[in-house]
């Protein structure tokens, strides 16, 4: 039987130093015309979509999903070039875990993310992680967590021809968002508290395992029941 990890983006594989936030000032300006101030922001755990919906309002404008979408494609643009604005960072163990499951048999990693597809595409180039990921579900204008968790599943399970099984779905991320998609799907939630969100409020949320970072690679596959290396 398969094994299907599901992996978060922000805080769970990866620290853009708040790059992002450039990139939606410059996307805010483009929209809207007016001089954002978006420093503040608590974004961790959002999809795209609800950002830029409270990037809007933040401005005092109305929270127009159009508007939002215009804001969401002009920041798709910006962020490849913002990137490079801050020293982010691969977060640790996590390319050794990556390439060690990319050695075991049947193990199917994909990206759940609330990222947009073009989002999510700048940062794990910049990052040098893309290859390790062979699709993944990513935030279109206007779903939620659990709405891009259900396409995650979906593909997961054409993937396998159906032999999907939640007791071997993993979904590894950062915050309680990450673990209400991953019971949305009927997968188990691998909390790893390498983001800004607070354990009490992970832990709320009722993961299946919370982990301060992720283990050294052999532990890692010993927690979740994965087949040997090839």
């Amino acid at each position: 039987m398969s094994h299907v990890l599901f992996w978060d983006i922000d805080g769970t594989l990866l620290s853009t130093a708040r790059a992002g936030i450039f990139a939606l000032e410059q996307a805010a300006r483009d929209v809207t015309g007016a001089e954002p101030d978006l420093s503040g922001m608590h974004t961790a755990g959002m999809t795209d979509f609800l950002i830029a919906l409270e990037v809007l309002e933040t401005m005092g404008r109305e929270r127009s999903e159009d508007e939002a979408a215009a804001l969401l494609r002009a920041y798709e643009a910006h962020l490849p070039e913002r990137l490079t604005w801050r020293q982010g960072q691969v977060l640790p163990g996590v390319r050794e875990v990556l390439d060690d499951v990319a050695r075991r048999p049947g193990v199917h990693s994909l990206l759940l993310t609330g990222n947009t597809r073009a989002g999510a595409r700048a940062k794990l180039d910049h990052y040098d992680l893309a290859g390790y990921f062979e699709d993944g579900a990513f935030c279109a204008d206007g779903d939620d967590r659990p709405a891009i968790a259900r396409r995650a599943w979906a593909m997961a399970g054409e993937r396998l021809d159906g032999r999907l099984d939640g007791e071997r779905a993993y979904v590894i991320g950062d915050t309680a968002h990450d673990v209400h998609a991953a019971h949305a799907i009927g997968a188990r939630a691998v909390a790893v508290l390498t983001g800004p969100a607070p354990r009490v409020d992970v832990e709320a949320a009722g993961p299946w395992r919370v982990w301060d970072a992720l283990p050294a690679p052999q532990e890692f596959a010993a927690q979740l029941g994965l087949p040997d290396r090839a």
